[in-house]
């Protein structure tokens, strides 16, 4: 395991130009997606004011998932993070799997994130056509990644701070307006008792609960990313633990607490929420100017910060599969500034594809993309939980002062955590509205994983030996790299 001292840092061409305020906000801004400000009004007109506790279900589901690779990271920081971790502690043909469909789901997010962000620019300048939008859009972040990570790391933490800013000012006026002390506010529909004066907190009754925790669970997709990023930061081991720690409180404030201000500002079930989109309705409803074109202006913010974190993410776990022999090895190569060009620019290829399907079949290839990408979050932090349960045993083994973040109440809560996420997998069976579905995204994401996890074992099996042979390779190729990224890197 690499990285014994807090400064120590794998060998693997990739360099430490993450600074920690990069780090800092890309663990804040990771977990506040383009899905929290546009999906969130389908979830309130689902649940009523009782989305706060499905919002609460996932934040506790999420905090104990990241405790976990937390654990894990901090022992060691790598820029192939959970997957990197299923591949030490379940076996090869588990980090190829989950390392693989992870890199599915972002190539299928950064077309889904394009294409919402090319329909808000060509609302303010409609001589662009939307397609030309989205291809200048991925063009500028591809640049910006194929430049050095440090550029990654400015450009989102300035697109991350308009975020947190933004949530920040919209939690701020919003309380001071339900409390009836906000200068010149139309306060009329505002108030706590919103939150139960309309059929009461549960208006649709307990089992919307669970519904709700369909339709926000994705909207937490980016929350693992700080421990990829971690890798290419100054001390790994510091970043991790930071943005571990710091998790429950930036769900509380920016998931709970933004959440809880929009059903106090207005009735749920007003129907400027659905027409609107939630956060915009909120706004217009205490009649503040130009509200519209505010939150669109922080919805592309967040496309964008979600766009440029879903092609590093994609590309930085290509070249970790790449080093462990998994993907090309050309993924596995960098720059002299550390940059994985085939890696970035393999990913930016397959989001170009993806986007072209959005636009000439969107009702067929690339809903199935959606679809069959959809439950992968849901994989991988099942397979956080199962990696866990057996890294905490090897560490212990090996270097049990490494132990610098740990999981609680191990391993009854991992158990009870991995137990929860199974039953929202089972729920979603149930779900048999419409054609994305919760039934139809489980079966054609279990379907794709299926697919890979049998590539995997097939590939285990051609290139021959077993574990042991496998990791000697490995182990091989580690050194190799090691040297040549000494050559390379100053990091």
């Amino acid at each position: 395991m690499t990285g014994n001292g807090p400064h120590d840092r794998p060998h693997d061409g990739l360099h430490a130009g993450l600074k920690n305020r990069h780090l800092s906000m890309i663990a804040i801004g990771g977990v506040i997606g383009a899905g929290l400000f546009v999906g969130s009004s389908t979830g309130i007109a689902t649940a009523g004011p009782g989305i706060l506790l499905s919002y609460a279900l996932v934040g506790t589901l999420v905090v104990l998932v990241m405790r976990m690779l937390g654990e894990m990271s901090a022992a060691n920081p790598t820029s192939g993070s959970f997957s990197a971790h299923a591949d030490r502690a379940l076996g090869r043909w588990a980090g190829f799997s989950i390392g693989w469909l992870y890199w599915f789901f972002w190539v299928v997010v950064l077309a889904v994130e394009a294409t919402a962000g090319a329909t808000i620019l060509e609302g303010w300048i409609p001589a662009v056509p939307q397609w030309a939008w989205a291809l200048i859009v991925m063009t500028v972040l591809t640049a910006t990644n194929l430049v050095s990570v440090g550029s990654y790391g400015e450009f989102e933490f300035w697109f991350a701070g308009i975020k947190v800013v933004a949530i920040g000012a919209f939690i701020v006026v919003g309380l001071l307006a339900v409390l009836g002390v906000l200068p010149g506010a139309d306060t009329d529909k505002a108030g706590f008792s919103n939150l139960t004066g309309h059929g009461g907190f549960l208006p649709h009754g307990p089992g919307a609960i669970l519904t709700g925790v369909l339709l926000v669970v994705f909207s937490f997709m980016g929350s693992e990313i700080a421990t990829l990023a971690a890798g290419e930061s100054e001390d790994p081991q510091r970043a991790v633990t930071k943005s571990t720690n710091s998790i429950i409180w930036r769900i509380g404030v920016f998931y709970l607490g933004s959440i809880l201000i929009v059903v106090s500002l207005l009735p749920w079930n007003d129907p400027s929420i659905k027409e609107k989109g939630s956060y915009v309705a909120a706004l217009d409803s205490l009649g503040i100017a130009h509200a519209g074109q505010i939150m669109n202006f922080i919805v592309l913010t967040s496309v964008l910060s979600c766009l440029n974190s879903g092609l590093y993410t994609a590309s930085r776990m290509a070249f970790s599969l790449g080093q462990r022999g998994d993907a090309p090895k050309a993924f596995a190569r960098t720059t002299a500034r550390g940059v994985p060009t085939a890696a970035i620019v393999a990913s930016v290829v397959f989001g170009f594809v993806a986007v072209f399907f959005n636009y000439r079949f969107p009702d067929s290839v690339f809903l199935f993309l959606v679809n069959s990408s959809g439950a992968v979050a849901l994989f991988v932090w099942l397979v956080i939980c199962f990696s866990q349960l057996r890294m905490r045993k090897i560490i212990q083994a090996e270097a049990p002062e490494k132990l610098v973040v740990k999981m609680w109440l191990y391993p009854y809560l991992t158990w009870a955590t991995a137990a929860l996420i199974v039953f929202v997998l089972g729920y979603m069976l149930t779900d048999t509205e419409g054609e994305s579905s919760g039934r139809t995204t489980v079966l054609l994401s279990l379907l794709v994983a299926a697919a890979v996890v049998a590539v995997a074992v097939v590939k285990q099996k051609v290139t021959g030996g077993g574990r042991a042979d496998a990791e000697a390779g490995a182990d091989a190729d580690s050194d190799s790299d090691s040297d040549s990224a000494d050559q390379v890197s100053v990091g």
